[in-house]
């Protein structure tokens, strides 16, 4: 099995109320305009949101890779997407976790987990074998989080004017 991840996790500290933050992370629009990398989301009629990702990767080269997850918490406290339960290579769990600090301060946990697993590193990419799944995991988790602070700085230009 040749498997890749990235994780990404932080608090970011807005100024702006809990629910104008809570309702703009639960818009996936905003996710797919505002994080670079992120080609499309697509909600299907069963609640599914498929998401198509495009990265960089040093020796792999540019990749596109669709994502299906569902909805697995929406309170006030937290949003959470999961992986559908019938995925068995492209996993994505994104959560978001919301503490209101003062008036119109909050405080978002953002998370993201990203999985790419397959049997053999030449299903992911022919050069995948060479680069191995070290490299492949450190670069993508550096792509991970450039895109992730990109979308905070952007989605902090939105909330906090």
């Amino acid at each position: 099995m040749f498997t890749v991840k990235a994780v990404f996790s932080d608090n970011i500290e807005l100024r702006s109320n809990v629910e104008k933050v809570r309702d703009f992370f639960a818009d996936l629009g905003n996710i797919a305009e505002l994080m670079p990398g992120v080609a499309s989301i697509h909600l299907d009629a069963k609640g599914v949101a498929h998401w198509k990702i495009q990265a960089e990767l040093p020796v792999v080269g540019k990749m596109m890779q669709n994502f299906a997850v569902e909805l697995a918490e929406k309170t006030e406290d937290r949003i959470e997407w999961f992986p559908i339960r019938a995925e068995t290579q492209n996993f994505l769990r994104i959560s978001a976790d919301f503490y209101e600090k003062a008036k119109n301060v909050t405080l978002v946990r953002f998370s993201q987990m990203v999985e790419l697993r397959r049997k053999s590193s030449r299903d992911l990419h022919m050069l995948a074998g060479l680069a191995g799944e070290t490299l492949i995991s450190n670069e993508m988790s550096k792509r991970v989080t450039e895109m992730i602070r990109i979308f905070i700085d952007r989605a902090k230009e939105r909330l906090e004017k």
